[in-house]
């Protein structure tokens, strides 16, 4: 079957799990189409569907894994014409204002907010090839899934992106940090 192995995402996921992590009950299918708005008021959550996975677990997991479905108007073409909420629509929080807003609500203070974000794109590609083998092996006919190993394998590239922009504000951070350590030492 043509999809990534996920090997190196999966390693990077295994190595940096946070030490550090609140537990509570979580949805763990936290996303648009398993909540239902207010009519008058549509910014306001009355009722939540689909408890069937729910868990202990940390918070931050939900929250990683309802992004990793929220595209963005700047996102791929992919992932633009694969989306199945409105998320991408003028006045929508992009991914960054959503995280902001959580963690300014809720307290939190993650050690590596990426790797809850490349958990959540990692679980949607698990989620994407469970429906792709199924499609590939004729054990469910929907024409849609037959090009499910395109966004399996943009899923990959975007998981390999978070992490490599992670590793560059590390190594950023490491390089500002000697030449303060080194200016330190010349005086």
């Amino acid at each position: 079957i043509n999809v990534p192995s996920f090997k190196y995402v999966r390693k990077w996921l295994n190595d940096n799990i946070p030490q550090d992590s609140t537990t509570c009950i979580i949805h763990n299918d936290w996303r648009f189409d398993n909540v239902i708005l207010d009519p008058k008021h549509p910014t306001e959550v009355i009722g939540v569907l689909d408890w069937e996975m729910a868990t202990l677990g940390d918070p931050l997991m939900d929250l990683g894994s309802a992004l990793a479905y929220w595209v963005e108007p700047t996102d791929n073409m992919i992932f633009r014409s694969t989306r199945r909420q409105p998320t991408h629509l003028k006045g929508m929080f992009s991914r960054k204002e959503v995280v902001d807003y959580y963690l300014q609500k809720t307290g939190l203070e993650p050690q590596n907010w990426t790797f809850y974000e490349v958990f959540g794109v990692f679980r949607l590609a698990v989620i994407a090839q469970q429906i792709y083998y199924r499609y590939y092996h004729k054990q469910t006919r929907n024409p849609a899934f037959k090009d499910f190993w395109i966004v399996i394998h943009a899923l990959h590239i975007r998981a390999l992106k978070l992490i490599a922009q992670q590793k560059l504000q590390e190594s950023e951070f490491a390089q500002q940090s000697l030449q303060k350590i080194q200016g330190i030492l010349r005086r």
